[in-house]
């Protein structure tokens, strides 16, 4: 069969409360540098939902329910053939006591309306609105190592 594409599943989530407007941040140190809502990796054999469960209580130590689809990014490498996607919910389900620090950053909540005026992540401010308004479904976008890409919003 040779070497077939990878594809790498993402998760994040945006956890809210909705008597206050705030959401949770974290304050990223390692990998895409700057604020966005906590998120990791999808293990094999797990499945996208229970993912995002067990990142969030690893990144917050919040245990969340409810989760809501918002939309996926899905980023394509033209030149290795690879797909990254992004599987991005919200919740204003949540329990246990959050976390203000942990190995990939800081967390701290935040009003919503104060967002954009953050150090946010490169390119995560154009996710806003499909966490918020649900605006669109999908980002997609194509890039390789020698050129960035740009997303599109559908």
């Amino acid at each position: 069969m040779g070497n077939l594409p990878k594809v790498e599943m993402t998760n994040m989530c945006m956890i809210y409360d909705s008597e206050t407007g705030k959401v949770l941040v974290q304050d990223r140190i390692k990998s895409w540098k700057g604020i966005t809502f906590p998120g990791g990796k999808v293990e094999k054999g797990e499945s996208i939902v229970d993912s995002t469960i067990r990142e969030i209580k690893e990144e917050t130590g919040l245990t969340i329910s409810d989760l809501e689809l918002c939309g996926i990014v899905n980023w394509y490498n033209d030149a290795t053939g690879d797909t990254y996607l992004v599987f991005s919910y919200r919740t204003n389900v949540f329990s246990g006591q959050w976390i203000d620090k942990t190995e990939e950053g800081s967390l701290y909540w935040v009003h919503k309306n104060d967002l954009p005026s953050l150090s946010l992540a490169e390119g995560f401010i154009e996710r806003l609105p499909m966490f918020f308004d649900k605006a669109y479904s999908e980002g997609f976008g194509v890039w390789n190592e020698h050129r960035k890409g740009k997303i599109t919003w559908k």
